[in-house]
């Protein structure tokens, strides 16, 4: 009997999605990668290959206090999807494909999408 670990199990999903999703120069893929503590978002050209735009924790600054890290945790991904949106904007880019990158939409991952909405990316 094979067990797989919770990583493997999101690769497998993400392969599966990637197969579908592909990015290009007008619509870029929107991909996202959380941790435990933090989220990244990154706007890339499969064609090519290029990364267009990224935005990490590092790129949001200090943000404000909040009640619970769960709270803090979900406001800074849709500062990351705000942020993203805004520098796909200056690139005079306004539709993008959203890569959830194997995780459950839900949570950071939705937080990051409506973000990014809010912030004039369609998808």
């Amino acid at each position: 009997m094979r067990t797989s670990s919770n990583k493997e199990k999101r690769i497998r999903r993400h392969r599966r999605v990637r197969s579908r999703v592909k990015g290009t120069a007008l619509r870029p893929r929107l991909s996202v990668f959380r941790s435990n503590r933090y989220v990244w978002a990154q706007l890339i050209d499969d064609e090519t290959g290029r990364t267009l735009a990224a935005v990490g924790p590092r790129d949001l600054g200090a943000g404000g206090k909040s009640k619970s890290k769960s709270m803090q945790k979900t406001a800074a991904a849709a500062a990351v999807g705000e942020k993203i949106a805004g520098m796909a904007v200056e690139k005079k880019i306004s539709v993008a494909v959203f890569d959830r990158g194997g995780y459950r939409y839900h949570g950071l991952i939705k937080a990051i999408a409506e973000g990014a909405r809010k912030g004039g990316l369609t998808f």
